[in-house]
């Protein structure tokens, strides 16, 4: 809900998401324009938020690279990407600078490919960690990498061996539990596997995003990501979960996209030139917000 490039933000787009009875808000940026970026526009966006009373929870790195690409010139090209992102990050007052891995598949990072899953490709992403957490320790930012099950860091299990083998506190993992679900029984009896999720990873894990899921249709599996509280998991246990483990961490709200639009006479986003699916999306993310507060509230687990 804020614009695509982050120097466009203005104190009227914070406002308008803190009236969802949010705290704060998180953007990216694409890695190939990272240069562009001066320090006077990360200060400058600093000043709105410090303004505005919000928080930076996490500012994202895009690319379509991937860190454990045999070819080390993409490697390189990858890395100076996110080491300018980390860089900028540190200049935003970001919380954390989130990363993926990337895929040997080259139809996208979250592609799944048996590639992602040799000796030699999990060498190469080490070692591209352990490049990426020194520039992180040089600055003092502290890295995120958002796993999933179809990527090289497919489980809790191996996130937190990668993490160890690192070996650097700079260097962590996303709370994305929806993405770590693997299987249809684990779905129906998700109290089990969030607290499966959090019982292993939890220790590594500074920030993360509060999503859903829902069962697809079609002839396979198809565990797709659902507005939080309208699908199956026990939100309630994850927001326990994740109160107990960071009472003053982020869960951030992520990934919703309305299919239709929407034009109301009066909404917030006509101030903010909105479209009718970008007012139509804001819908959805009020929802979303309503939904959890709700559900955090019957559960015991304050927000602020």
């Amino acid at each position: 809900m804020l614009p695509n490039d982050f120097r466009a933000i203005s104190y009227l787009h914070l406002e308008t998401l803190q009236n969802l009875g949010l705290t704060g808000a998180a953007f990216h940026r694409d890695g190939e324009t990272l240069a562009e970026v001066q320090a006077v526009d990360c200060r400058r966006v600093q000043n709105l938020y410090r303004e505005a009373g919000m928080d930076l929870p996490q500012f994202g790195i895009g690319y379509r690279e991937c860190l454990f690409d045999p070819d080390p010139t993409v490697r390189k090209r990858v890395l100076d990407k996110i080491k300018r992102g980390i860089a900028v990050a540190r200049e935003l007052d970001a919380h954390y600078c989130l990363i993926r891995t990337g895929s040997l598949n080259p139809k996208g990072s979250y592609s799944a490919s048996p590639a992602n899953h040799t000796t030699e490709a999990h060498a190469l992403l080490t070692d591209s960690l352990r490049e990426i957490a020194a520039q992180a320790e040089a600055v003092d930012q502290v890295v995120v990498i958002e796993t999933h099950l179809l990527t090289i860091m497919n489980s809790p299990e191996t996130n937190v061996a990668v993490i160890t083998e690192v070996g650097s506190d700079h260097l962590r993992i996303v709370m994305d539990y929806v993405n770590h679900f693997q299987t249809l029984e684990q779905v129906f009896h998700s109290t089990m596997r969030i607290n499966h999720i959090f019982d292993v990873m939890g220790s590594v894990c500074p920030v993360g995003h509060c999503k859903d899921i829902r069962i697809g249709e079609g002839l396979v599996l198809h565990i797709d990501e659902e507005i939080p509280g309208e699908g199956e998991l026990d939100l309630a246990t994850a927001l326990r979960r994740w109160h107990a483990l960071q009472p003053d961490g982020y869960m951030l709200l992520e990934h919703l996209h309305a299919a239709e639009g929407l034009n109301p006479p009066e909404h917030p986003g006509k101030k903010l030139g909105w479209s009718s699916q970008q007012m139509a999306t804001f819908e959805l993310y009020a929802q979303a917000a309503r939904n959890v507060h709700r559900i955090a509230d019957e559960a015991g687990v304050p927000i602020h």
